[in-house]
């Protein structure tokens, strides 16, 4: 991460920070936690497969020290039995170190969840700089990895010391016992003094998991200059969005304008505002929009059609009623099929009439534009 002493960090950390972060192995992680399930596992086993555990170890002893002489004095006897005896101590082991293993596996889905970063993997000069060793050493989690380390001394030595001195007597008395007896009976007080031990540690986890969950959080905590490069990373500079926009706008109005000679007729406002329709009537769809424009964009409507004898017709409400309800390549709506099929009627009987030299016919004066499309 990025060096920002100098700065204020008093936002909080962006879905993508943590994603780059665990990326670069960088998640909540508790040892104290960690250690105390695995100690905790390892009791619980032992509370299930101790006796067993202790009885096989009594049983491969007692093989051990009846050994025929003539397993004593063959090479290869004497290989196949501490063979034999090898495999059947480690076949006692085996269930327990199987479940340790599974802890250890899953074991970081309690904090943190399972992470695999090979940038963190890979090697740094900046972890063998000494000043920055030094840093560590001093800083405030090295003060907080000392503190803990006494405490957890301190701890395990106190209650080992209370241990120690209760169960001394017991232990003393076990050379009173039978072998087998007192071998299971010492295997019960270690047993016991374990669970202690373990129980205790939670102290630690208690106090170590709330300050590394808020030490990661404050870590990840991120300045405003750096949500507002994270959002223009993500999102794009907005000049660039800006710039890309009027692009898309000005190739859009350059398609839109190379439509406008194949239009029946232009609607006007007669200066602000300009629409292009067409009507094919072989398909006997209804009209659609090829072009609109306002202002400077209207008036280059114009100009193209005037430059190929496409008719203008000036009828102010119908072109802001199509300009405000109909979007370029869209049919017009329903409710102005019959004003529009008026105003195309005229122009086919005005192309009429200009090619047979006729009178000019009369514009419709009793054009309807319906009150929902009426704009002020």
């Amino acid at each position: 991460m990025a060096d920002d002493s100098g700065l204020d960090k008093t936002e909080q950390p962006t879905a993508k920070r943590i994603t780059d972060a665990r990326k670069k192995g960088q998640i909540p992680r508790s040892k104290e936690l960690d250690v105390f399930v695995s100690l905790m596992v390892a009791v619980i086993m032992l509370l299930f497969l101790g006796r067993g555990i202790v009885d096989g170890i009594i049983g491969l002893m007692q093989q051990q020290f009846q050994l025929s002489r003539e397993i004593i004095f063959s090479n290869k006897s004497i290989t196949i039995y501490f063979t034999q005896v090898l495999m059947d101590g480690m076949m006692l082991i085996v269930p327990f170190a199987l479940v340790l293993t599974v802890t250890t596996l899953l074991r970081p889905l309690l904090m943190g969840g399972w992470n695999f970063s090979m940038e963190s993997m890979s090697p740094k000069l900046s972890k063998f700089n000494p000043m920055k060793g030094l840093k560590r050493m001093f800083g405030l989690q090295g003060i907080v990895e000392l503190f803990k380390a006494i405490i957890k001394t301190v701890l395990i030595l106190t209650v080992a010391k209370i241990l120690f001195n209760s169960y001394l007597p017991e232990f003393m008395g076990l050379i009173d016992e039978p072998v087998k007896s007192a071998i299971f009976h010492a295997a019960d007080i270690i047993l016991i003094c374990l669970i202690i031990l373990s129980s205790t540690l939670v102290l630690l986890v208690i106090i170590d998991v709330p300050y590394q969950l808020w030490k990661y959080n404050k870590d990840m905590m991120m300045t405003k200059q750096e949500v507002k490069d994270e959002n223009k990373q993500s999102e794009g500079d907005p000049l660039v969005k800006g710039r890309i926009r009027q692009m898309q706008m000005q190739m859009a109005q350059g398609r839109m304008m190379n439509d406008v000679p194949e239009a029946d007729v232009i609607v006007t406002n007669p200066t602000h505002f300009a629409v292009a329709l067409k009507y094919d009537q072989q398909n006997s769809g209804a009209p659609i929009m090829l072009a609109k424009g306002t202002d400077l964009v209207a008036a280059h409507i114009r100009n193209i059609a005037t430059g190929n004898d496409v008719p203008l017709v000036a009828v102010p409400p119908l072109a802001r009623a199509l300009y405000y309800s109909t979007e370029i390549g869209e049919e017009i709506p329903s409710g102005l099929f019959q004003v529009v099929a008026q105003v195309l009627a005229y122009v086919y009987q005005l192309k009429i009439a200009e090619k047979k030299h006729t009178i000019k016919p009369r514009f419709p004066d009793n054009l309807d534009i319906p009150s929902e499309f009426r704009t002020q």
